[in-house]
């Protein structure tokens, strides 16, 4: 079920003032109590992307590398998710998703939890997007999603596994609208439904550096970065030469990358709205160009750290997407691991102020070569806040490589 819209802009308009919605309708339940439970099978979809048997698709998706557009791919998963979000509400055997007014509802996505990559993507192979609701809460869905590389002995490689949250509004009142129970059978469905369970999303919350400050260990590490980019600057004015350290230090500010566009009615979702899997693809794209310009060399995707979605995009608006690079590191398992984070701006013509609507957070590393010798220094309490969330999400996928490992 396309998530774009397939009626005219100029339909759109004229029926933008429609009537107002019944809450009569007999598929409105406000309450919940007559809402069908469904299957995790039952919202199953998927998407086949043929790249190596069109070569006229492949043209549309190669990037100048030799590769894929990751960044386009994002864009499908997250029109995969929101059509998955659909299907749990209105039934699998559903074919179009119809308006607003006949539902009395609609879903956006509320953020992107992880996105990791956990092999390299060729273009040698056919691509499936496929996914399914794992968690329901009374208005929310989380989406488990996953890409796979199709091999030619009919075997599946995976590529990709993320996770989408979902939540459902109800189109009159924008409040929230409850959702249809999710009926958890087997032991696999139940291991994925404590994956998804909310306990674990409310402890990460409870350790934002909005609500607790950093752990000693945070710290500590922040205070050596600090002394050693002033032990280079004092170096350099005592004796007047150059510093003579491994490491080049750059202040966070200095890693600012901008993109300003106005935003056009071809790229609106069924809600005329900006649609999130473009916003998703842009901020992916000005992340990529920003973490190669600081290393100064070609990354590879590894992860998705997280997206929140605050507020949508109008059409016709001016969007500022503006990064940073906020973390860089050399590990044993990566030389060159670098976190950025891209903020998405509506801005408000008339008055010049801005509303964040996106938040973005990328990871971009390479498998071999030389250590990062370029190292993202924050200059305010701000950017140390960052620098720490930076840090905490290159942990953090860390662990997860090695649980998979174990």
């Amino acid at each position: 079920m396309p998530l774009r819209t397939p009626n005219l802009w100029s339909e759109s308009l004229s029926t933008a003032k429609s009537p107002q919605i019944s809450m009569s309708q007999s598929h409105n339940y406000p309450d919940g109590s007559q809402l069908q439970p469904r299957h995790m099978h039952d919202s199953y979809s998927q998407i086949d992307f043929p790249f190596a048997s069109s070569p006229a698709l492949l043209d549309q998706y190669m990037n100048a590398w030799g590769g894929i557009r990751t960044g386009k791919l994002l864009e499908h998963l997250d029109t995969l998710a929101g059509s998955i979000a659909y299907k749990h509400l209105l039934g699998p055997g559903v074919q179009t998703l119809g308006s607003v007014q006949e539902r009395g509802y609609y879903i956006v996505t509320a953020s992107v939890d992880r996105l990791d990559m956990l092999s390299t993507l060729y273009p040698v192979h056919d691509v499936r997007l496929s996914g399914h609701v794992i968690y329901v809460g009374k208005s929310s869905m989380e989406i488990a999603v996953k890409m796979e590389a199709l091999e030619k002995d009919g075997s599946e490689n995976t590529l990709m596994l993320g996770r989408f949250s979902m939540v459902c509004r109800d189109a009159k009142t924008h409040s929230a609208r409850k959702v249809n129970p999710l009926i958890v059978s087997t032991a696999e469905e139940k291991a994925l439904y404590q994956i998804a369970h909310k306990s674990r999303k409310i402890l990460l919350r409870q350790r934002s550096l909005s609500r607790v400050p950093p752990s000693s260990e945070e710290a500590v590490a922040l205070h050596n970065v600090y002394l050693g980019r002033t032990h280079a600057s004092q170096k350099h004015v005592q004796d007047g030469s150059e510093p003579q350290a491994d490491v080049e230090r750059v202040w966070m500010g200095e890693t600012r990358l901008e993109k300003c566009m106005l935003m056009f009615p071809q790229d609106r979702n069924v809600h005329q709205k900006i649609f999130g899997g473009y916003l998703m693809r842009l901020a992916y794209e000005l992340g990529f160009a920003n973490a190669t310009m600081f290393t100064r060399s070609h990354q590879r995707f590894l992860s998705l750290d997280g997206i929140s979605f605050a507020r949508p995009v109008p059409i016709g608006s001016i969007l500022r997407l503006t990064s940073h690079i906020t973390h860089s590191a050399a590990t044993a398992e990566f030389p060159v691991l670098v976190h950025v984070n891209v903020q998405a701006n509506v801005v408000d013509v008339p008055t010049g102020t801005e509303q964040t609507t996106n938040d973005f957070r990328f990871t971009w590393c390479h498998d071999d070569g030389e250590p990062l010798r370029r190292m993202v220094t924050p200059n305010t309490y701000a950017e140390a806040m960052q620098w720490i969330e930076g840090r905490r999400a290159l942990d953090m996928g860390a662990e997860i490589r090695a649980l998979r490992k174990g």
